[in-house]
């Protein structure tokens, strides 16, 4: 059993990098973004995809709806694929989260820290890992895509290469980028990272 599975970042909304987007509502692709998902929705056209996942998010949604319109495929909504729940932490501004010790120490030891309210990084990476192992088996010689965020990109890949999650900052993983895992029963297998589109 071998199938293919690639991990795409959904396109940059308007703030990127200006807060925490995490679960909020209403966060959705600007003009930039938009831009960015139809390129990257000509680049999957080129492969063999059968199948199209997507978190809930919105910003998720018209990534993957992007997509789908490319290869002539309908969007499945997963929740394991679904950003991490921040809690309180959603919606603030990396300003101010730089201020706060218990933010500081999630970015230092994502093992063993709670986000206030929300999920540990291994919570992520059992949802995020439990799904790709259910779907394996259903699309076996063939390829699915799976439209998530950063981090849960991140907990996927670092299963897979045997990382810690507390490696989550040696690597990005950024909006639109294509990353490649072929699974089988007989492990799993890297064959691309972060790969962007022009």
């Amino acid at each position: 059993m071998t199938a293919t599975v690639l991990l795409l970042r959904h396109a940059a909304h308007d703030n990127v990098g200006g807060f925490l987007a995490g679960r909020m509502p209403g966060v959705w692709l600007g003009e930039a973004g938009r831009m960015q998902a139809d390129r990257l929705a000509r680049r999957v056209r080129l492969e063999p995809v059968d199948a199209i996942f997507a978190s809930p998010r919105e910003r998720t949604q018209q990534t993957a709806q992007a997509v789908a319109a490319a290869c002539g495929l309908t969007v499945e909504t997963a929740p394991e694929l679904d950003e991490i729940d921040f809690g309180r932490w959603s919606g603030r501004d990396f300003e101010t989260l730089n201020q706060d010790p218990l933010w500081q120490r999630w970015n230092a030891v994502r093992s063993l820290v709670r986000t206030p309210g929300g999920e540990t990084m291994l919570d992520v990476q059992r949802r995020v890992v439990g799904l790709i192992e259910r779907l394996a088996p259903q699309f076996d010689g063939r390829t699915v895509a799976l439209v998530s965020h950063a981090d849960v990109i991140k907990a996927a890949v670092m299963h897979h290469l045997g990382l810690p999650v507390d490696h989550w900052s040696r690597f990005d993983i950024v909006p639109a980028s294509i990353s490649r895992l072929v699974v089988g029963d007989w492990g799993a297998r890297l064959l691309g990272l972060n790969e962007t589109v022009g």
